[in-house]
């Protein structure tokens, strides 16, 4: 397949673009605006394939995006461009509804425009690929519950919000113009090049810097952990045997609690990098004031993903975070030029093509 993947420059997008490549994609096309959350850097490994093509543009653009489509003979579609960030949509909703709501439905009429013009078999074999959250279900309580491709949607942040009404805008296009969306929705990833807000890649480098561990609340909130690498292999498999007009969630069954993560990440620390006098790392979380709206409780069933796709995460929550760790302490060199920039929008490495 030629796959074209917006947002290929952030976390999950970039673990796509490297995960396609290594399976012997024919062409993969990463489309990114490159905002303070993406980063060239974290393409290290597959920038120089002959493969592998980079553009810098806005998903907002359709007659650049167009373009692109049309020079590069796409085959396929994985939309995971987003501003994504929780804490930034409280405080500045705006970017959330231009991006992931303005900025999907743009895409979504040039892939329609593109589309409409191939040949039969093309067009048969086409796929645009919605890639969304499991918030957009909103929350569940503490001690019952599971998100299926049933729930009603019903989300709780401006950045829910907006992902909600992208998959809606996503599903309206196959109603209405039967472009061949599929659209999954995922709990909480963790992994390598995963940006510096998140809680676990920040909960990892403030401990390795000895600062404060920042934790809401009593740090009772819960998700369902799911490794970047199995993402993107569950995401292969949507975009090539997922069913047009179907949603398929994808989770590892990995349910912890905010405060359980951080200290699994703090004992992790403790024995791969001690304290001077032997403190633990645990005495560094620092409880702060919950969020506005902060969801109790994520749970993914992966059921359908796992029946139809033939899917399963290979990693065990416990083994994967073992693996990030250690990840971010050989990693220096990709998250402390982040770091040192604190989210300014300083790009760091790659080249770019044109569309003109």
């Amino acid at each position: 397949m030629r796959v074209l993947v917006t947002g290929g420059a952030g976390f999950i997008g970039s673990a796509v673009c490297r995960h396609l490549i290594r399976n012997g994609a024919e062409r993969v096309v990463n489309v990114d605006k490159l905002t303070y959350a993406g980063s060239l850097a974290s393409l290290r490994a597959v920038e120089s394939d002959p493969h592998y093509a980079f553009y810098r543009a806005d998903i907002r653009d359709e007659q650049v995006l167009l373009q692109i489509m049309r020079r590069e003979r796409i085959d396929a579609i994985m939309h995971l461009a987003a501003e994504s960030h929780v804490d930034r949509s409280i405080e500045s909703p705006d970017p959330f509804m231009e991006t992931n709501v303005l900025g999907t439905v743009r895409l979504l009429n040039a892939a329609l425009a593109y589309w409409s013009g191939l040949g039969t078999e093309e067009r048969g074999r086409f796929r645009f690929h919605h890639v969304s959250t499991d918030e957009v279900f909103g929350d569940l309580p503490f001690n019952r519950g599971i998100f299926s491709e049933e729930t009603r949607y019903a989300p709780s942040s401006p950045y829910a919000a907006s992902k909600a009404a992208a998959d809606h805008f996503a599903r309206a296009w196959y109603h209405t113009y039967g472009l061949p969306v599929v659209v999954s929705n995922c709990s909480n990833n963790y992994g390598p090049f995963h940006f510096p807000e998140k809680l676990i890649p920040l909960t990892i480098i403030n401990a390795i810097e000895e600062k404060p561990l920042p934790l809401y609340g009593s740090g009772a909130n819960v998700r369902d952990w799911l490794h970047v690498a199995d993402h993107a292999t569950a995401l292969e498999l949507v975009v090539s045997r997922g069913r047009p007009g179907e949603s398929y969630n994808i989770g590892a069954r990995a349910e912890r609690n905010n405060l359980s993560v951080m200290e699994c990440i703090c004992d992790l620390l403790d024995v791969r990098l001690p304290r001077k006098g032997g403190d633990s790392y645990r005495d560094l979380i620092t409880l702060v004031p919950d969020r506005p709206g902060h969801d109790r409780r994520y749970a993914i069933d992966p059921s359908k993903a796992e029946r139809e796709l033939g899917w399963r995460p290979k990693r065990s929550f416990e083994g994967g975070l073992s693996e990030t760790v250690d990840w971010f302490l050989a990693n220096r060199w990709w998250w402390e030029p982040i770091r040192r920039e604190r989210y300014s929008g300083a790009r760091i490495g790659g080249q770019h093509r044109s569309v003109a």
